[in-house]
């Protein structure tokens, strides 16, 4: 999910284009909202047209779809507001068709957007994997159980967990005077649009309805405060873990390096024996992944260095 910081944006701000795209059938209007140029991996808001009709179709990345206003018949399910779909790549999903349009968030998350009329799964493709769930009836909203932990007054609803990366796709609400007054910062990339809602950020302003970001690691947000309230659709390539902290003028380098600082002083034996061992670390419970970095330090290193590239931000490239 390597893409450029992105934030404050509003989609109300632009107009939609039409999807022009070998394989995308008329009637497919989108509004880009952030994308990776390297790979075409973007997230948009999309609009369907009234009669709007897509056959049984495949596509070579991960789906998601989450339909905020109007209708959309799959297959022979009706689904409204609030459904929620993640499609594995490869992985063939029946008829799209509707009736009255239809307004939903749509994130390719490893390609260019692109659809090939098939009712068979490509070789390989792990339809276990396939998630849909309506989610303002079907989940009850939860206190996050991340720690450190938000302020009272935020709630979430998981529409997807990454075992793995633990990545995370969740819809969450901040309530009618949500405060939080210090500073927070991240391992992993974070986006978010807002469904419905106004809240504020010291560094980024206000974010109405219709507002999104997409926003690489180690980069500080908050304050925050909201009078009436948000409802909001989120998503990290990551762990979300929370490092708060009070400096507003701190960079993503410097955020880096404590949290690194943090890892070590934290996991001290962890830290020792990835620097003892350093080569070939593989999960058992994922065999094909092996991860040979020199040591956890050039791990670090090279993850801080990568993410300082991304926001184009000048560094030193000697050792620390």
């Amino acid at each position: 999910m390597a893409r450029p910081h992105i934030e404050p944006f509003v989609d109300r701000d632009i107009s939609f284009k039409r999807l022009d795209l070998k394989g995308i059938p008329p009637g497919y209007n989108y509004k880009m909202l952030s994308m990776d140029e390297d790979t075409g991996a973007c997230t948009m808001s999309v609009q369907w047209d009234a009669g709007y009709r897509q056959p049984p179709s495949v596509c070579y990345s991960d789906l998601e779809i989450f339909i905020m206003d109007g209708t959309m018949k799959i297959g022979e399910k009706l689904c409204h507001k609030g459904e929620y779909l993640f499609i594995p790549r490869g992985v063939s999903m029946p008829s799209f068709s509707t009736e009255t349009g239809c307004f939903a968030l749509v994130m390719y998350n490893d390609t260019e957007p692109h659809l090939i009329e098939s009712d068979e799964d490509i070789p390989g493709a792990n339809r276990s994997e396939l998630i849909q769930v309506q989610a303002y009836e079907g989940l009850s909203w939860e206190v996050p159980t991340l720690f450190p932990r938000t302020a009272s007054g935020c709630l979430l609803k998981l529409l997807r967990f990454d075992h793995k990366t633990h990545a995370m796709t969740f819809l969450y609400t901040m309530t009618p005077g949500f405060r939080q007054d210090n500073i927070s910062y991240h391992d992993c990339a974070e986006e978010a649009y807002h469904i419905w809602g106004s809240s504020w950020m010291m560094q980024f302003g206000d974010l109405p309805t219709g507002g999104y970001f997409w926003r690489p690691a180690y980069i500080n947000h908050g304050a925050f405060y909201s009078e009436h309230g948000i409802l909001g659709f989120g998503r990290t390539d990551g762990e979300l873990h929370n490092h708060f902290h009070w400096n507003p003028y701190s960079t993503p380098e410097e955020n880096a390096h404590r949290a690194a600082a943090r890892f070590i002083r934290q996991k001290p034996e962890l830290h020792k024996w990835l620097w003892a061992h350093g080569h070939n670390h593989i999960d058992f419970e994922y065999p094909d992944d092996i991860y040979n970095l020199e040591s956890e330090n050039e791990r670090i290193h090279s993850h801080i260095h990568s993410e300082l590239h991304k926001l184009g931000i000048p560094h030193s490239h000697e050792d620390s």
